[in-house]
């Protein structure tokens, strides 16, 4: 299948945030990729020490205008977050010759929409959310292997690594430390590849007012095409 490159339209869309959710289905209907919705997320201290890591987009609301992801809590990206909101993201596909950068600020999602996407988890990342103090160092591998088995013996599991294994119908609640995020964009980027490296990017912005209860007053997009 021919890789997508067509440009953005001379007449920028008036938001960003649908063709988000378009190149990413389009992604996803391609298969070239084991995880399309893959997305470099990037934190920082509240002095400004930067970090990165690989996250999945879980989902996009393109109105508002926030995507979603799935973490521990206590991690070392949750605890970055705590001290600093802020965050950017970015999904490259290299077989379409696209890519989209948001920055904006993070909040964690409603305690029930965490609860209804860990409870759509296969069962053996259930007890591996609980079973690991993500980021947090251990001293060896046996012992992390060691920790998921009790885990699965509280909640009356087989032990994960038992391929085998059928526990579907357990009860494994979701624990306090891990959670969504919604990162409301105030910044969205989309590129396209093209000859020459002289590439089509345009830039989206707009303004958001903490409205209370992890929701944001958004004003208007604002479009302006960038060189390459």
């Amino acid at each position: 299948m021919r890789a997508s490159n067509e440009l953005l339209p001379d007449t920028l869309p008036a938001e960003p945030m649908s063709t988000v959710v378009a190149w990413l289905a389009e992604a996803a209907a391609r298969r070239f990729q084991p995880n399309p919705n893959a997305m470099l997320l990037a934190t920082t201290t509240r002095d400004g020490r930067p970090a990165a890591r690989v996250v999945l987009c879980k989902d996009i609301a393109p109105e508002p205008g926030y995507i979603v992801f799935y973490t521990n809590y206590q991690s070392r990206k949750g605890r970055e977050l705590a001290e600093n909101p802020r965050a950017a993201a970015v999904i490259h596909w290299d077989h379409l010759q696209r890519q989209i950068r948001i920055e904006g600020i993070v909040v964690p999602v409603p305690a029930e929409e965490s609860d209804a996407y860990f409870a759509s988890r296969p069962w053996q990342s259930r007890i591996g959310a609980w079973a690991s103090a993500q980021s947090q160092p251990i001293v060896s591998r046996e012992a992390l292997l060691s920790a998921v088995a009790d885990t699965a013996r509280r909640f009356g599991t087989p032990h994960p690594g038992d391929e085998s294994a059928n526990a579907t119908s357990a009860t494994i609640p979701r624990p306090a430390h891990w959670g969504g995020y919604r990162l409301w964009a105030d910044a969205v980027e989309l590129w396209v590849g093209s000859e020459a490296r002289v590439h089509d990017r345009a830039l989206w912005t707009r303004l958001l007012k903490d409205g209370g209860a992890g929701r944001f007053e958004t004003g208007p997009w604002s479009a302006t095409r960038l060189q390459p």
